[in-house]
């Protein structure tokens, strides 16, 4: 199987993660790197996609409000509309050639919503899909949303698993763009805190077996 090439960097400001994807895409392109998946968590952001206008009429909260609260509001070049990234989040950006036996993007997409429904099923959460919606569901509340880049089959962005985040701030927008629809946490189903450290090590070890890679760690905490 290929090598799976795991970066755990702590909190990372956005800018700086986006920055970090872009370089790592070129050298994935030209082999310089194996597959990568960083794993990380951001301060509190506001990201907009690149249909339409990026989700910016889905921000509820003006900027006193977003300014007060120390929430910023980013450009990112993935897909999809609106989301929050904050603390308590686990965040994976992996950053695969799916050449030459998975140069599928609806494919690929499923992938990774069988990453985040695995590992909610290791906590004995039921999670799904819901049919036309991406992401992963239980009930009618999302608990991993999915944003994704794919260039020349290499790809970027990611998943964000809610563990302990705080939901309230789903609130500052209407999330992906959907209004009838809620959000959850691990925290808010189980009742109970749980390590993001300990979800993301859930998350490598779907990872590996969904996309039939073999990890190794490089630890780089910021």
């Amino acid at each position: 199987m290929r090598e799976l090439e795991v970066r755990r960097l702590g909190v990372v400001p956005y800018g700086e993660a986006l920055e970090l994807q872009r370089a790592l895409v070129e050298e994935r392109r030209d082999d310089r790197v194996p597959d990568v998946l960083l794993l990380l968590q951001h301060p509190p952001v506001i990201t907009l996609g690149v249909r339409g206008d990026g989700g910016r009429s889905h921000i509820v909260a003006g900027r006193d409000r977003l300014a007060a609260l120390g929430v910023e509001v980013s450009e990112t070049g993935r897909g999809g509309d609106v989301t929050y990234h904050g603390p308590g989040q686990a965040v994976g950006y992996p950053i695969v050639d799916l050449r030459p036996d998975r140069c599928d993007v609806h494919r690929y997409v499923r992938d990774i919503e069988e990453v985040m429904i695995r590992t909610c099923a290791d906590y004995g959460v039921r999670a799904g899909r819901i049919e036309g919606l991406t992401g992963a569901w239980v009930g009618a509340d999302k608990i991993g949303a999915i944003g994704i880049r794919i260039s020349r089959w290499i790809t970027s962005h990611g998943f964000a698993f809610n563990v302990t985040t705080d939901l309230d701030y789903f609130d500052l927008i209407v999330p992906c763009g959907i209004s009838n629809r809620g959000v959850t946490s691990l925290q808010r189903l189980l009742g109970r805190e749980v390590a993001v450290a300990e979800v993301d090590e859930a998350l490598v070890h779907h990872f590996e077996s969904v996309f039939e890679r073999t990890a190794s760690a490089v630890f780089m905490s910021a």
